[in-house]
């Protein structure tokens, strides 16, 4: 039996494969240490759009940083269709990607590829061989596949000329231990080589299907530290290690176990990767992790939409495999396409006005005091989006909210308002509007439409579901005389919520009405930097 450890490529899909160096580390001594048979220390891609971690290419240039210890064997992932889908031959495209064995300090390469990529993939195998390393492959989403195809599979991979082991992957995280005997019996109607099974740990059951594959002959197990991984995450190998504990056994766990205290718990807090309902649900449904891990980090969705999106996505085809697109569409308020609608009721209203938007954001809490003398001072009509936590209620103006599940979580507090709100009053129901029957609703619609940011006397259409774009639209069907912002933090470069904001204000920029945007509080926007404490220009 061996055990991969791949924490820092499966890893990295939280971090975006941007290890501390201390991490990796102390990492990389606890598992020689802890006599672990091969480590994946990353991937190995072409450049990519963003900023991503060294273990996204994973380069011979910082292998050669690293002090790598004696004892494992060391090798990273390539994914097929970063072959397949290069304008280069394979043979060019691993050449590109790889060196020779003997110049590398990796000796195994393991190609992870979908279904319908086995059959162009025999090249891939053929000249990574020729090159010196151990390769593996490996099939994923080979959960539910009938008998024939999975065979079908298993028989191309035995015509293939040097593959040493062949693995598959529950990366849906739905098998259990009946579906691993049945893949691994059917896989060894064609192929007699080792084994290897990759789980994810969607349903809780990556470690008992590690250890039923084990059973069934699979000789090559998966795991992760503390099982951090895509989604829900791996079989974690400090359990996997605690269970090998108690036979006969050449591993030894306590470097691990200080490993995952001292290191990966920290980071485990702060991502938040493990087997939860959402998960669960989503791998009931045959609902790719990815979906569910974006959801879970996006704070702009509520529960209520997150369970609706796992429910709309179940009823789905093609969800197994992650698309953007799809995850945008499930994210819609609802499924029936309410018409847009609105009034003019918000037409000029700010003309002339110095304006204040403000947020529930750390900032708003940190300089509280300083926002409450600008405004005793300064007075601007302030513009709350959603109900401020801290901002007293008598020195608001405007309430603006767009989000259904945001207004339901707040509904009780609105009720208690006498300051207008304006809304899209067409995405909420009778009875939603009926929690707010004594708030006077100023109506303005909305609309979402990718790529476009626009506005006219009843409605306006934004890129994306922000409550701060639909006030930055809505201003543009007025002339304020300033804009001024409180509480626009903003978030790390990568994170999704921050690349949606920024492409609000590109398209905002670009309209002729629009006037320059000043924060007062510490931002990561692109926006123009004021201070609270400053006095007026």
């Amino acid at each position: 039996m061996k055990i991969l450890d791949c924490t820092l490529r499966d890893g990295g899909y939280y971090n975006n494969w941007d290890f501390e160096p201390t991490v990796v580390e102390a990492y990389l001594k606890a598992v020689s240490a802890a006599n672990i048979d091969y480590v994946e220390l990353g991937l190995r891609n072409f450049p990519k759009a963003g900023f991503l971690g060294a273990y996204a290419y994973t380069t011979e240039a910082h292998l050669n940083t690293l002090d790598l210890p004696e004892g494992p064997t060391y090798g990273v992932m390539v994914d097929a269709k970063t072959i397949l889908e290069s304008e280069l031959s394979v043979e060019d495209a691993i050449d590109a990607l790889f060196v020779p064995a003997s110049e590398s300090k990796l000796s195994l390469v393991r190609v992870a590829a979908h279904f319908p990529e086995v059959e162009h993939s025999g090249p891939i195998i053929k000249h990574l061989k020729s090159l010196g390393y151990i390769v593996g492959y490996n099939l994923m989403q080979a959960g539910g596949k009938p008998d024939e195809v999975i065979a079908d599979k298993a028989r191309q991979a035995t015509e293939w000329e040097g593959l040493d082991v062949l693995y598959f992957a529950d990366s849906l995280g739905n098998m259990d231990h009946d579906e691993v005997e049945r893949i691994v019996k059917v896989l060894r109607t064609q192929w007699q080589g080792p084994l290897g099974i990759h789980t994810h740990n969607n349903m809780a059951k990556g470690l008992d299907n590690s250890l039923s594959a084990k059973n069934a002959g699979v000789s090559w197990l998966d795991a992760t530290i503390t099982g951090m991984g895509r989604g829900a995450g791996n079989t974690q190998t400090e359990s996997l290690l605690a269970v090998l504990d108690k036979g006969d056994t050449k591993y030894v766990s306590k470097p691990i176990y200080e490993l995952v205290i001292r290191h990966f718990e920290p980071m485990q807090r702060k991502y938040g990767w493990g087997s939860n309902l959402l998960y669960f649900l989503g791998a009931q449904n045959d609902v790719h992790p990815t979906y569910i891990q974006n959801l879970l980090s996006n704070t702009h969705y509520g529960t209520d939409e997150v369970v609706g999106a796992i429910d709309y996505l179940s009823k789905l085809e093609s969800t197994t495999s992650y698309n953007g697109a799809v995850l945008d569409t499930a994210l819609s308020f609802n499924s029936s396409k309410t018409v847009t609608s609105g009034s003019d009721a918000v037409n000029g209203i700010f003309n002339n006005k110095n304006v204040l938007i403000i947020t529930n954001a750390p900032t708003t809490e940190k300089y509280l005091n300083a926002v409450l003398l600008y405004i005793t001072q300064y007075k601007p009509v302030v513009i709350s989006i959603n109900i401020s936590n801290v901002i007293p209620a008598d020195m608001i103006d405007y309430y603006v909210i767009s989000h259904n599940a945001k207004f339901l979580s707040d509904a009780n507090g609105y009720k208690e308002l006498n300051k207008p709100v304006v809304l899209p009053v067409h995405r909420f129901s009778a009875e939603e509007l009926s929690l707010i029957d004594n708030v006077q609703k100023l109506d303005y619609g909305l609309e979402i439409q990718a790529n476009v940011l626009t506005s006219n006397t009843t409605h306006c259409i934004i890129p994306s579901d922000i409550t701060a774009g639909y006030v930055l639209s809505m201003l543009l069907e007025s002339q304020p005389t300033s804009i001024k912002t409180v509480g626009f933090d903003g978030y790390d470069i990568n994170d999704l919520r921050q690349q949606e904001m920024v492409k609000i204000l590109e398209l905002y920029n670009k309209d002729k009405r629009s006037c320059d945007i000043v924060s007062l509080t510490p931002t990561t926007y692109p926006l123009t930097k004021g201070s609270v404490y400053a006095p007026p220009c």
